[in-house]
């Protein structure tokens, strides 16, 4: 959960909390800002501050993350291994996840945005079973005005095997009309894009 409060409240915690974070940093207007390794993000939503708390194991400069299925008998259809739907399903669960760890589903609820999919394109390149685990690589690729592609990379676990590459263009839209919105900074300041050259 994000931690909220007046400007003045909460500055005064910041700087006797996380005094070396806030070196530097100008807290009167600051739009949005990474307070370094402390694990928290920083943003202002109406004249109230609000830090967004990742996980511990994050930081900003996290460019790939890393997300562990063990894929389950539930997953598996008639034909002896996952279903395809369960990949996508492997895809989304990673992106939230790494979304919620950089805190920017926290910042995206205290906007009253959210994200959409537009489209998933998935390559499916070895079959997986029940009783294996998967390790999802997901990225940001970019950002545009409303849209940014995400990717994504499966491994088998037991022998580095990749089994599917795949991407989705995801749309900044307003959670009450649905209707797209432009990415604010806050958001993708919380994110490091990965090149096509970088990719894991």
């Amino acid at each position: 959960m994000p931690l909220t409060g007046t400007s003045d409240r909460l500055t005064t915690a910041m700087l006797l909390l996380w005094p070396h974070a806030c070196q530097g940093t100008r807290i009167a207007r600051l739009g949005g800002a990474s307070l370094g390794r402390t694990g928290l993000a920083l943003f202002t939503d109406g004249g109230k501050y609000v830090v967004a708390r990742m996980d511990p194991g994050m930081t900003m400069m996290d460019r790939v993350y890393k997300h562990e299925v063990h894929v389950t008998a539930a997953a598996v259809d008639a034909n002896g291994h996952a279903n395809n739907v369960a990949y996508i399903q492997w895809m989304q669960d990673a992106a939230i996840h790494h979304a919620r760890a950089t805190g920017s589903t926290a910042i995206a609820e205290s906007i009253g945005a959210t994200w959409v999919v537009r489209t998933h394109r998935v390559e499916y390149l070895r079959p997986v079973f029940a009783g294996e685990t998967i390790r999802v690589l997901t990225w940001v690729a970019n950002f545009r005005k409303v849209q940014s592609l995400r990717k994504y990379k499966l491994v088998r676990a037991g022998d580095e095997t990749v089994v599917a590459q795949a991407e989705t263009d995801w749309v900044f839209v307003d959670a009450k009309t649905g209707r797209p919105r432009a990415i604010p900074d806050e958001i993708r300041n919380t994110f490091s894009i990965v090149s096509k050259e970088k990719e894991p």
